[in-house]
C-alpha cells in the first residue's frame, strides 16, 4: 500500500536522490523524455538536506521504497540551487490576481517525480493534494515551472488544478510557469 508522507529522514532523502537520477534528462534518451517526461535539476543530498529543514518534502512510500516526491521549497531556499533562484527572481517578477507575487506568501515546487513503475495511478494528485493539506493555511499558492517540452508533466499539472499564467526562457527552453491558487 502506498502511503503519502512528508520526509522524516535521511534514507528518505537518499531515496528521493536515487529516483532523481533515474529520470534526469540527461541520463534517459530523448524518446524516452518525451514519452516519461524528465527532471532537469539535480539535487545533491546537501542540499535536499538543506531544504528539509526549512519544510519537510513529500513522499509517496511502498513500504521503504520511495514512489514519488514532491519537493518542498520555501523562499528561505534562496541561495542553495541557481536554477531554484532563477525561478524565485521570475516570479517575484511577476504579478498575479493584481498583486506583485514578491508580496504574496507563495511556495514552491522545486521538484516532482513519480517513479515508471508507480506512474497513471494518480500519485501526483494524492501528493498535490496532500501538499495543499499540509501547508495552504500557511501559504496562499504553490507555484512551480514546467518544461514546455515535457507534455505529461503540464498535463498532470493542470489536472491538479494548476494554471498557466506566465511562460519564460532559459536553457533554450520554454517554460511555462503554473500557479495553484489555493485560497479557492
Amino acid at each position: 500500500m502506498i502511503e503519502i508522507v512528508r520526509v522524516s529522514n535521511d534514507a528518505e532523502l537518499e531515496g528521493i536522490r536515487l529516483l532523481q537520477k533515474e529520470n534526469l534528462r540527461k541520463l534517459i534518451g530523448e524518446t524516452e523524455a518525451g514519452k516519461e517526461g524528465f527532471l532537469t535539476a539535480e539535487y545533491s543530498m546537501e542540499t535536499l538536506q538543506q531544504m528539509h529543514q526549512f519544510q519537510p518534502s513529500i513522499i509517496a512510500k511502498d513500504g521503504d521504497k520511495i514512489a514519488g516526491y514532491v519537493i518542498v521549497t520555501t523562499k528561505d531556499s534562496y541561495g542553495q540551487h541557481p536554477l531554484l533562484d532563477s525561478l524565485f527572481d521570475s516570479i517575484d517578477a511577476l504579478n498575479y490576481n493584481g498583486a506583485a507575487l514578491k508580496n504574496i506568501n507563495y511556495i514552491l515546487v522545486g521538484q516532482l517525480c513519480v517513479g515508471k513503475a508507480y506512474r497513471g495511478i494518480g500519485l501526483v494528485q494524492k501528493m498535490y493534494t496532500y501538499y495543499q493539506q499540509c501547508l495552504s493555511k500557511e501559504y496562499q499558492y504553490l507555484i512551480t515551472d514546467v518544461a514546455q517540452e515535457n507534455p505529461r508533466s503540464i498535463k498532470a499539472h493542470l489536472k491538479t488544478g494548476f494554471n498557466i499564467i506566465h511562460t519564460i526562457e532559459y536553457g533554450g527552453i520554454g517554460w511555462d510557469i503554473v500557479l495553484w491558487d489555493w485560497r479557492k
